[in-house]
């Protein structure tokens, strides 16, 4: 599948779901792809990626940002309190901020340097052991205390269990986030975006389907 089918796809759901045209954010995610791969999609005029780790993100987009303008880098893994002050100088935002010692991090560097990353405050919704990610009733009070610290936390993001039926677990994110005030939803992946649409997502992150499969190898 190719950039211009997934984006007729995403814009076919926003139609279907009685949404404005551009209010989802197409995150394309290029972790563990070749440079090539990459770079075929930056030639399209995408400029909106997504990372999980802040070191191969270091490796990778420096040299593509001297040419190629503009590109808006994600990062969707998550984040060692370490590799905070990394990040700040990578990503423009910031998806997986999962407990408050990331949190105290982020607020910490930010003083320092005088600027921060857009927040997405993440949620376990399926409360997995393996999975990061604040478990469902305690995100209010998370999300309460980093507006406390002056964070500018945009929204939630959440990866739903493997097993279950994903739209149960956006739409449990979305009302989180509707009586927390916030209008941003990162939720939705390569097999189930169009779902992630329909319940609200503003961003959506689709690497697969983009870039083909991953070689781990």
């Amino acid at each position: 599948m190719s950039l211009a089918d997934i984006t007729a796809r995403v814009e076919a759901a926003v139609s279907a779901a009685g949404r404005s045209p551009g209010c989802v954010t197409l995150i394309a995610v290029s972790k563990v792809q070749p440079d090539a791969r990459v770079q075929e999609v930056l030639h399209e005029g995408h400029r909106v990626f997504g990372e999980n780790r802040v070191q191969e993100a270091a490796g990778k987009w420096p040299a593509f940002r001297e040419t190629f303008q503009g590109v808006d880098l994600h990062l969707i893994g998550p984040l060692q309190s370490n590799k905070v002050r990394q990040a700040f100088d990578l990503f423009q935002t910031i998806h997986s901020v999962d407990r408050p010692k990331l949190a105290n991090a982020i607020a910490r560097i930010a003083d320092e340097v005088g600027h921060c990353p857009d927040l997405f405050l993440q949620v376990n919704t399926g409360e997995e052991d393996q999975k990061a990610g604040i478990p469902p009733a305690g995100a209010d009070n998370f999300i309460a205390e980093c507006r406390a610290l002056n964070l500018p936390v945009k929204g939630l993001m959440c990866i739903p269990p493997v097993d279950e039926e994903p739209s149960l677990h956006f739409a449990l994110l979305a009302k989180i986030a509707a009586r927390n005030d916030l209008a941003g939803l990162s939720m939705g992946m390569s097999s189930d975006f169009e779902s992630a649409i329909a319940q609200g997502a503003t961003h959506i992150r689709v690497g697969s389907a983009i870039f083909g499969d991953r070689d781990y190898s």
